[in-house]
């Protein structure tokens, strides 16, 4: 890319969910750089969908970069990112073909996200690499007759739903250490939920906290598990482990930049108290207790910010919502639950979301334009 006089060079080191959204509304206004382990959108969300039908996960949610219009403007590094240099206003990495390199910047955002198990991780992938290991976790679970899914959050929740829906023939249990699952969610939530997950047979083990082998998490393991809360070792041919062993994917960067867990500190507006240049956004952000700036679209906020920032404007605030909502379950055959902050769902149809929600709220929208 060759910079444009006058145009400001911001440099998105992470293209996940929100760091592609950041890079799309920041594509006309300066010159963007962004950086990606993976060679397109290889998104972190709906676990269970991943699992029990790839093919359609995949449709929304490992999507290439050059299929998104408002990236067009936008020169994507296909790399891993290796340090900072904040006197000189550069990152360093390395390449996919192994080569050192750096890019400089006017602003940088960090949206290199957290890795979460098998399914978040950030090494350095082609697409015949990201198609392996879905196949490969897909046959997993289609292959065991009974399967246990470890973990009280969403992405727990969700695979056992998931699971148990697409094959109804095989035996799932759901093992959570507290008296319900979802415990960030208002408590009509999982009242709900738990009437969903009964509905297509998962079956539920409140107050069962699991001893997580060492590799749990990284891939599906067999049984037995066994319990810290006096149960009996139980068996299974596959254990899903999600749970929520969250690590941010900050290696690369000073310690001054990161709190004592590893995750970016940061202001209200987003910014970095050390460097007012360096903005993060996204789970590697230090936002709220929640780290909730993913899931509350706070890309169209940073992005503003640092167009205000560059034009010595006033700066806008991040303000975290005190519980998590959204749609816990994921896209089903009729189509998508979705639960307020209250608590209270409400159903939008399969053709709504096909016919409405996909193509012109999502792709559209939000995206602005992706490609067939």
């Amino acid at each position: 890319m060759t910079r444009r006089p006058g145009r400001p060079r911001v440099v998105v080191a992470g293209l996940g969910d929100s760091g592609l959204l950041t890079a799309i509304h920041l594509a006309r206004h300066a010159d963007v750089v962004g950086i990606s382990a993976k060679p397109g959108l290889v998104s972190g969300q709906e676990l269970g969908l991943r699992l029990a039908r790839p093919d359609d996960w995949a449709r929304d949610y490992w999507v290439g970069f050059d299929r998104y219009r408002g990236l067009d403007r936008v020169r994507t590094v296909h790399a891993t990112l290796t340090g900072l240099d904040r006197e000189r206003r550069a990152v360093r990495l390395v390449t996919a073909d192994g080569a050192r390199a750096s890019e400089p910047y006017d602003v940088l955002v960090v949206s290199t996200g957290v890795s979460n198990g098998f399914w978040r991780r950030p090494d350095l992938e082609t697409d015949a690499e990201v198609a392996a290991g879905l196949g490969r976790h897909h046959g997993a679970l289609a292959a065991a007759a009974r399967i246990a899914v470890v973990g009280g959050g969403a992405a727990a929740v969700s695979s056992a739903y998931q699971v148990a829906a697409r094959w109804p023939e095989k035996r799932v249990d759901l093992y959570f250490p507290g008296e319900r699952a979802l415990p960030a969610h208002h408590g009509r939530v999982w009242a709900d939920v738990a009437r969903r997950l009964a509905a297509v047979g998962v079956e539920l083990h409140p107050g069962h906290r699991a001893v997580v082998p060492a590799e749990g998490g990284e891939r599906i393991t067999g049984g037995p598990i066994a319990f810290s809360t006096g149960q009996a070792p139980v068996a299974a041919d596959a254990v899903l482990w999600a749970v929520g062993r969250v690590r941010p994917n900050s290696d690369w960067l000073p310690r001054d930049l990161v709190d004592d867990d590893g995750f970016v500190r940061v202001l209200p507006t987003l910014q970095t108290p050390a460097d007012p240049r360096i903005f993060a956004v996204g789970d590697v952000a230090a936002t709220d207790p929640l780290r909730s700036s993913a899931r509350n679209r706070a890309d169209r906020l940073v992005a503003a910010n640092i167009r205000a920032f560059l034009a010595g404007r006033a700066l806008g605030e991040f303000r975290a919502p005190g519980r998590r909502w959204g749609s816990v379950l994921g896209y089903q055959p009729d189509g998508l639950r979705v639960y307020a902050p209250t608590g209270r769902p409400f159903r939008i149809g399969r053709r709504a979301v096909d016919l409405g929600l996909r193509p012109w709220v999502v792709r559209r929208g939000i995206y602005r334009g992706v490609r067939g």
